[in-house]
């Protein structure tokens, strides 16, 4: 009913076929693969992968991408590249959003269903300013996956966690305000959600509601859970850098409730992906490190799936 898999960017040391091999070995039916481009220079934690290079996919590439998957028995959740869109630099926000054009035109050639990104920001502008850049900039790729039959999901991170960043993040996708506002300038359903639940813990919201509010929205699933520092929080309060009070976690070992998210995800006849996504830095000291945290999730969230 529901196909459990990861998010390939922990193991970016990983070719694709041991990424298949490893999926394959202990039990998951799916991987999101990252797709950043090969020359690219993001050095963000967990950014840069490139597992499919849809620079250079021809014929015999994509074959040779089909077989594996056929001979592991894994399939591919979605393909996943989460740059800034909206970036405040107009040649590097042109860039992104032209990968993002080769990323869903790669997945029509691969049959995979999915291409999950991120809206983007300028975080210097307001909520308001940037919904008109995604009026401007965003129906173009919308038009694209609609045109190759392929579906966007949105990631809901703020991605607000360094400096740099502030004060807006990098993510305008980050509450179900927003979302609902994206729908009515796009209002269509080739363009919904990757949803998250981790992200709406840490800015105080419901992480559960939202299941119900875009059930039909929900384009791919990431499983990440969070731990919010109350202690931290009461220290420096929630207009503080949000790193300094909370931090992602494996599932189970934060404050999202699985049960009632699992709950919701079967209520609203969800039928997809539910993807394991490790950011976990209690568990990058090693090789051995992140195959535990992958396994570690795997085993928690297999209780609530058949």
């Amino acid at each position: 009913m529901l196909d459990l898999g990861f998010v390939s960017a922990i193991l970016p040391d990983y070719n694709l076929e041991n990424v298949l091999k490893f999926a394959s070995q202990h039990g998951f039916k799916c991987v999101e693969l990252m797709c950043w481009p090969k020359d690219n220079s993001e050095a963000r934690r967990y950014a840069g992968v490139t597992h499919i290079d849809v620079d250079d996919l021809d014929a015999q590439t994509v074959a040779y991408i089909q077989n594996r998957t056929k001979e592991y028995g894994v399939s591919i959740s979605g393909l996943g590249y989460y740059p800034n869109p909206l970036d405040p630099d107009p040649a590097k926000a042109e860039y992104y959003r032209e990968h993002i054009k080769k990323i869903i035109r790669a997945a029509a050639l691969l049959k995979v269903p999915v291409v999950n990104t991120f809206i983007g920001r300028n975080p210097k502008l307001t909520v308001t300013e940037n919904l008109n850049l995604f009026a401007e900039h965003w129906p173009a790729l919308v038009k694209e996956a609609e045109q190759h039959n392929i579906k966007i999901g949105i990631e809901n991170c703020p991605m607000w966690y360094t400096d740099d960043e502030w004060p807006g993040g990098k993510n305008l996708a980050t509450t179900p305000a927003i979302w609902k506002r994206m729908f009515e300038i796009i209002p269509s359903p080739t363009l919904g959600l990757n949803y998250d639940p981790s992200h709406l813990i840490w800015q105080m919201m419901d992480e559960i509601r939202p299941i119900y509010d875009f059930k039909d929205r929900l384009h791919h699933i990431h499983l990440k859970d969070v731990k919010v520092y109350r202690d931290k929080l009461n220290e420096v309060g929630i207009m503080a850098n949000p790193s300094l009070y909370h931090s992602p976690k494996l599932p189970g070992l934060g404050d999202v409730n699985w049960r009632a998210f699992f709950a919701a995800l079967t209520d609203v006849r969800y039928r997809g992906p539910v993807v394991i996504e490790v950011e976990d830095k209690a568990y990058e000291g090693s090789l051995r490190d992140v195959q535990a945290a992958i396994l570690t999730s795997r085993n928690y969230v297999k209780q609530f799936l058949a």
